[in-house]
């Protein structure tokens, strides 16, 4: 049991280390300083790539807390 949850939170920590790596930066915070306005497109992200990311690293975060969790429980 114990061989199948670190397998599980191996693969949880690279699916969390892939999702995050593919994310574009932030640049909010550059443009807030050059003065550039925000359009509609870049704040409704809901169905983008970068949406699909990050709830993805959300899911793959969660999963790698309740197996690390399990992991010490079960030993």
């Amino acid at each position: 049991m114990s061989l199948v949850i670190s397998i599980a939170l191996i693969i949880a920590a690279l699916v969390m280390i892939v999702t995050v790596l593919l994310q574009s930066s932030d640049e909010s915070g550059i443009s807030a300083l050059s003065g550039q306005s925000n359009s509609y497109f870049s704040k409704s992200k809901a169905k983008t790539f970068e949406a699909r990311l990050a709830l993805g690293t959300k899911i793959a975060a969660a999963a790698f807390v309740v197996l690390a969790i399990l992991k010490l429980i079960v030993k």
